[in-house]
């Protein structure tokens, strides 16, 4: 691909320029996407012609640009955390009916939390996990549990690169949240992200041992029934490694099994 003056090629300024739409804005001027990008209007405006060409974005009444159909499409379709959503869903199902509470699914991204999935209803407590949103490993119940359960080199090179911005979280006492979370078989945060609410999260195993999820709750701080949620979390996540790699003539939505 041919670079700019300033050395990026045109992949990284695509990429720029669809990354550059904030959560939950479906829309943008070209003025302010091209500034969000940073990348000259004339070039914004000669990149989202072509991408609009295939798809990928769409121009609107008064030249507002959003993302395309075709982007969805193409992120989803072949999305490696398809099987692992379609795995889930049935258990994640059973609990919120039990619950009444958030469920989410998370996969370990770099030093981040990346939610895959979440099912929430009118009347649960706050969730700051959001579909495809991020959150810092060392803030997430599910983000722990998912780093207390990688191989030590993962763990000693995110522990050797640690830093918490806000200065409340001691590398020591980051320490400590992993080696229990590895113990116990889960993880628990309590008023982190929201001084109201518990997170509680359990590894989700494949078929060769290894964490390739999270699967957590959000629940009133003063409803945590450690006794009675981690079993039934774990018996769904043990659920959801079985349906991970099934063949697909045996549909993963085919039934939920039982908690």
């Amino acid at each position: 691909m041919a670079n700019s003056n300033s050395g990026d090629s045109v992949v990284d300024r695509v990429l720029r320029l669809i990354a550059a739409f904030p959560e939950g804005v479906t829309a943008l001027p070209l003025s302010e996407l091209a500034a969000r990008a940073e990348l000259p209007l004339t070039t914004a405006h000669r990149l989202v012609r072509q991408l609009a060409g295939h798809g990928l974005l769409d121009v609107g009444p008064g030249g507002s640009v959003s993302l395309g159909l075709r982007l969805w499409e193409l992120a989803n379709r072949n999305s490696p955390t398809l099987e692992l959503r379609q795995a889930a869903l049935p258990f994640m199902e059973d609990i919120q009916q039990v619950l009444h509470q958030n469920v989410n699914l998370a996969v370990l991204d770099g030093r981040e939390a990346l939610f895959v999935e979440r099912l929430s209803r009118r009347g649960s407590v706050a969730n700051r996990a959001q579909v495809a949103g991020r959150m810092p490993v060392h803030v997430s119940s599910a983000g722990l549990v998912l780093m207390a359960n990688q191989p030590r080199p993962v763990q000693a090179e995110y522990l050797e690169g640690f830093s918490d911005p806000t200065g409340r979280l001691p590398l020591e006492d980051l320490r400590a949240l992993l080696g229990e979370a590895a113990h116990r078989g889960y993880a628990q945060l309590a008023g982190v992200v929201d001084p109201d609410t518990w997170g509680i999260a359990v590894p989700v195993l494949d078929r060769r041992k290894h964490a390739v999820a999270a699967l957590g709750v959000v629940v009133p701080l003063r409803e945590v029934r450690l006794q009675a949620l981690v079993p039934a979390l774990q018996t769904a996540a043990r659920g959801i490694g079985r349906r991970l790699g099934e063949p697909r003539e045996n549909p993963v939505f085919h039934s939920a099994e039982s908690m």
